[in-house]
């Protein structure tokens, strides 16, 4: 089993001392689901679509490996965020299950927000 204490981390993105995104990993829940990562992600809006996210998705899927998870969830991937969705299911993640109507979007009022899982 992971060590939770130990595995959790954040690490920043930076290009030409501008910091452009973060990433904070760690076990999803602590005891018996410990062995499952789950992560979060910021990228400022002026440095979407450079890659920036695909960079940090990868460094935690990495990471998670080499920890000892089994695999990584990520519990609340907006549903009209395309960007992310394409992003994490090019990087192996599938939709394994949508909440509806459990977030309120400033654009499209109340969407879905999905469960994507990774195994590792």
């Amino acid at each position: 089993m992971v060590d939770g204490a130990a595995s959790g981390r954040t690490v920043v993105a930076v290009e030409d001392g501008v910091i452009t995104g973060s990433a904070k990993m760690g076990p999803n829940k602590p005891g018996r689901g410990s062995h499952i990562a789950t992560a979060s992600f910021l990228v400022d809006p002026r440095h979407r679509g450079r890659g920036v996210g695909r960079r940090l998705g990868e460094h935690v899927v990495d990471r998670s490996r080499r920890q000892g998870f089994r695999g990584i969830q990520f519990n609340a991937v907006v549903e009209v965020n395309e960007p992310a969705v394409r992003l994490w299911t090019s990087l192996g993640f599938a939709v394994v299950g949508t909440a509806p109507l459990a977030f309120d979007h400033p654009d499209h009022g109340l969407v879905g927000r999905h469960l994507m899982f990774r195994p590792l």
